[in-house]
């Protein structure tokens, strides 16, 4: 068992959070199942960086030189990520209505903490242990997105469509949201003691899905061990 700590860097790709809401929005319209604007990329990929700390409890087996073992680790994170940003494009429909569409979308996303459960496989050399591991992870978010569409149609004679002018908003949220993925990375342990020893690890984690963007965390650590 051991306690880490290190520095992550973590990214959000916002690219389908606003999707679901601006659907929603414009449900039932000619404007979105022609020209779709749900699908449109209103908010872009976002990167931080922040402090990790943790710890992890496991097993190992040795054959000669080789080391097979199991660990499970608990990280705490709570980094986040905000984003903001608008788009506007301009259309025809088969009604004969010259659409303008603008969306704008605020989106904010926070990695709490995560859990791996690792098999990991390294090489004994004299008091170095490098190694190699792969596993799932369980991530906690917390997220929320709020969209807001401003809509606007000019008919294009002789269509009889009324002129109109709508805007409409739309939020959603949600906390402690438990969110797979998997991990894998390289590390190193020095023994210093025959019960004691340091550890150097890079790891990084994919994160399923959540509120319709992709995060990653690419971390690198430090920590101290003990082992009976």
């Amino acid at each position: 068992f051991g306690v880490e700590a290190g520095w992550g860097n973590f990214r959000n790709d916002f690219g389908n959070s606003t999707s679901p809401l601006v659907a929603f929005i414009l449900r039932n319209t000619i404007a979105e199942s022609e020209f779709a604007p749900s699908t449109w990329t209103t908010l872009p990929s976002g990167t931080t960086n922040g402090p990790v700390f943790g710890g992890y409890i496991g097993y190992n087996m040795q054959w000669d030189q080789l080391v097979l073992g199991v660990d499970f680790g608990y990280k705490y994170a709570n980094i986040s990520i905000n984003a903001n940003d608008a788009i506007t494009r301009q259309f025809t429909t088969s009604d004969q209505v010259q659409n303008v569409v603008s969306i704008d979308a605020r989106s904010q996303i926070k990695l709490v903490d995560y859990a791996t459960l690792r098999g990991r496989a390294g090489y004994a050399w004299g008091n170095f242990l490098p190694y190699a591991f792969l596993g799932l992870a369980a991530g906690r978010f917390n997220y929320g997105t709020t969209v807001t569409v401003h809509h606007t149609g000019t008919p294009i004679p002789p269509s009889p469509v009324l002129p109109f002018d709508l805007t409409d908003s739309a939020s959603s949220g949600k906390t402690n949201a438990i969110v797979g993925g998997v991990t894998g990375g390289l590390g190193m342990d020095w023994l210093v003691t025959p019960g004691m020893y340091l550890r150097a690890e890079w790891e990084y984690v994919a994160f399923a899905p959540v509120n319709g963007s992709r995060s990653n965390i690419n971390t690198g650590k430090i920590g101290v061990g003990a082992r009976f």
